[in-house]
């Protein structure tokens, strides 16, 4: 950690510096305005949060720190998470402190696992996942070092410890709920001098003779790491740690609104859409078979599962990689194949309906078939896999946000009657 700290302590002060003049100088200049549409549709598009580690222009898709995510296909997610934090990618010496500072963390404390063990045997992957993250909130060194009387000015160096924690303990505490969830055995413990991701495909237990699943667990938790902070799981965890709730607390909250059926639950609905078609064609279906289907499924008044995003309006990048991967990993295996000819097919249909605004698909289309490739059939526990991942994300902006001092976030509500009588008025 001393060489990631150790350049945030460099980069901070700047950053502070370029906030504090722009606040000072445009603080009073207009910069997004709201329509009644957006106030009851979700706050959709509406311009109100600050978020320096990623963003996601809906021509281009996610962009980390200036680098659109097809340029870090490639790295490891321990680069992205120090990528997120500074602005920068890690250099060797850099990654590999930061490596043994998470290796030399990993052990979860026992009475976690005597929490999970007391929860019921049926308890759904999220619910033990986040419950025992909230179990360790024992641990934060922030609320430890808050009541002592931590300067405010030193906030993120504490943040910073309780992030580090929980990164380094997640893919422990989410292999052992694999584990215990599904009956696969006792709790495999860390290895050490391996990678974040291998080590969390260690610790599952799944077959990888040829390491081609270590591969898909390293794209997967860096495509998934961050997307903006005003997604439910971001918007929650800044949110709470607003309030200087600790990282624990945050980020418990944030994971829950992930398990939600319209952020994170996703996946495994699209992966059930194939398996569905899969069956009901016996089979790979043809161009034109997935074509007439596509059309049934939508005049029975329901969607494609995969297909439109809230703010893309082109294919997500991140399910091209995971094309690219299935192609390469993959290819021959039917729920991967039909995935593939999916996305030759239905883009060109949702495009004769007015209405869909983005035809094209996001990346919950295609991971679920990757995952089911390689031996993860437990479809609950794919929302485990995003919350490891998404982690990254809204742990470094939790970091930012104290570094940057930001406060409290508290938008103002206003009631319909008073909606009704401004529209009224104008």
């Amino acid at each position: 950690m001393a060489l990631l700290k150790e350049k945030l302590a460099q980069v901070i002060p700047a950053w502070r510096e370029e906030v504090k003049n722009l606040v000072k100088e445009h603080g009073s200049k207009v910069i997004s305005e709201v329509t009644v549409e957006q106030l009851y549709g979700g706050q959709r598009g509406v311009k109100c949060l600050v978020c320096d580690t990623s963003e996601v222009p809906p021509d281009k898709g996610l962009i980390i720190r200036e680098k659109p995510i097809a340029e870090l296909r490639d790295r490891l997610p321990e680069e992205i998470f120090y990528l997120l934090c500074t602005g920068e990618l890690p250099d060797a010496a850099a990654l590999k402190d930061l490596q043994a500072e998470l290796e030399a963390r990993m052990e979860v404390p026992s009475y976690v696992w005597d929490v999970l063990r007391a929860m019921p045997k049926d308890s759904h992957p999220m619910a033990m996942l986040n419950t025992a993250i909230l179990v360790m909130e024992r641990e934060s060194i922030f609320r430890k070092k808050y009541n002592e009387g931590m300067k405010k000015e030193v906030f993120w160096e504490a943040m910073l410890e309780d992030a580090l924690n929980l990164i380094a303990r997640i893919t422990n505490v989410a292999a052992g709920v694999y584990r215990m969830r599904y009956n696969k055995g006792d709790l495999i413990p860390p290895k050490k001098g391996v990678d974040w991701a291998a080590n969390y495909v260690h610790m599952l237990g799944l077959p990888d003779p040829n390491g081609d699943f270590t591969k898909l667990m390293r794209l997967y938790l860096t495509l998934h790491s961050d997307h903006e902070s005003g997604n439910v799981s971001a918007a929650t965890t800044a949110t709470v740690s607003s309030a200087l709730s600790d990282l624990y607390y945050a980020v418990s909250a944030g994971l829950n609104g992930l398990a939600g059926p319209l952020h994170g639950l996703a996946n495994q609905e699209c992966l059930a859409w194939i398996l569905d078609t899969i069956k009901k064609f016996n089979g790979v279906p043809t161009h034109e078979q997935l074509k007439n289907y596509a059309w049934e499924t939508l005049n029975a008044g329901r969607v494609i599962p995969g297909y439109g995003h809230a703010v893309l309006r082109i294919t997500d990048p991140r399910f091209d990689a995971f094309l690219d991967f299935g192609k390469k990993y993959c290819a021959g295996d039917p729920v991967f194949e039909t995935v593939a000819r999916v996305f030759e097919v239905v883009p060109d249909v949702l495009k004769q309906v007015q209405k869909i605004k983005d035809p094209w698909p996001n990346v919950d289309a295609g991971s679920g078939a990757l995952l089911y490739h390689f031996g993860m059939t437990e479809f609950e526990y794919y929302t485990v896999l995003f919350s490891v991942s998404r982690t990254l994300g809204v742990s470094a902006q939790a970091i930012i946000a104290r570094a940057m001092g930001y406060p409290i976030v508290r938008p103002k509500s206003v009631t319909t009657k008073w909606v009704k009588s401004q529209v009224t008025a104008k």
